[in-house]
């Protein structure tokens, strides 16, 4: 179980949230859409810290659970906590995928793909445009006014 409430953004937050996002922030986060290939502010971060959803703050992987895929997109092979995503089948665009979204506010992060490396043998490919980042040794964001959670792991790995 995580120390993490999962419970939905309320309608107030969600509005105020949506408000803060730039339009193509809205485009991917909100209407599932993708960043361009080789162009994402995190494909090329190197920092110890943790990778947050960009809309509601929850945390979603952990930077040693980064790697280089060479697909053009910040790849993971494991989340922060398996409770904080949320797969869903995608057949659009001709394609049968596995869509990956946060589980506490439902937006899209990208695809998850089974041709990453040991120990889960996943790829979670995502947009950076969908995370934040916290760098080691900070508090992770509470964008929602919920508080730290009791017992919140540290941000590093």
């Amino acid at each position: 179980m995580t120390a993490f409430d999962l419970t939905p953004p309320s309608d107030v937050q969600r509005r105020d949230l949506t408000a803060g996002l730039s339009r193509d922030e809205r485009r991917v986060l909100l209407e599932h859409g993708t960043e361009a290939a080789f162009c994402g502010v995190f494909l090329d971060n190197k920092k110890h810290g943790v990778y947050t959803c960009r809309f509601c703050g929850l945390p979603l992987f952990r930077s040693s659970a980064k790697f280089d895929s060479g697909t053009g997109w910040p790849s993971f092979f494991q989340p922060y906590h398996d409770a904080h995503i949320r797969l869903i089948r995608d057949t659009s665009h001709g394609m049968l995928r596995t869509e990956e979204v946060c589980a506490r506010c439902g937006s899209h992060l990208g695809h998850v793909f089974q041709d990453g490396p040991r120990p889960t043998g996943d790829r979670h490919c995502l947009n950076s445009v969908s995370l934040g980042f916290t760098e080691q040794g900070h508090a992770l964001p509470d964008l929602l006014g919920r508080g730290a959670p009791e017992g919140q792991p540290d941000t590093g790995d």
